[in-house]
C-alpha cells in the first residue's frame, strides 16, 4: 500500500508538471503577438512591433520555457539528453501554440484596433 501512495504522488507531481509546463508554452507563443511591448515590459520607438522583433521574441521565449522544462524534469528524474530533432520538433509545437496569436494580430483585428 505504501509503494502504491509513493507511485501515485509520483504520476501526481509528473502530470502536475506537464500540465504547468504545457500552459506556459501556449501562453508564451502568444505574448508576442498580444503585446506592442517587447516582452510585455519595454515600450518601443515604433507605433507597431515588427514582425522580425515578434519571431525573436518568439525563440527566446522558446528557449526560456526549455530552460523552465529543463529545471522542472530535473526535480522529478535524472535528465535525458537530447539531440537537435527533439528541439526542433517542441519548436514547431510551440509555433503551433502561437497560431491563436498569430491569427488574432494578422488575420482577425481590423487595422488600428
Amino acid at each position: 500500500m505504501l509503494c502504491h501512495n509513493h507511485l501515485l504522488r509520483y504520476l501526481t507531481n509528473v502530470m502536475q508538471n506537464f500540465l504547468l509546463i504545457v500552459g506556459l508554452a501556449a501562453l508564451a507563443a502568444n505574448l508576442p503577438f498580444f503585446s506592442e511591448k517587447m516582452f510585455c515590459f519595454w515600450k518601443m520607438k515604433a507605433a507597431t512591433k515588427p514582425f522580425s522583433l515578434r519571431l525573436l521574441e518568439l525563440g527566446v521565449l522558446y528557449a526560456l520555457l526549455a530552460g523552465f522544462a529543463y529545471f522542472f524534469e530535473s526535480r522529478i528524474s535524472p535528465v535525458h539528453s537530447q539531440n537537435w530533432p527533439f528541439y526542433v520538433s517542441t519548436f514547431a509545437l510551440f509555433v503551433v501554440f502561437a497560431w491563436p496569436g498569430f491569427v488574432w494580430r494578422y488575420f482577425w483585428r481590423k487595422p488600428g484596433i
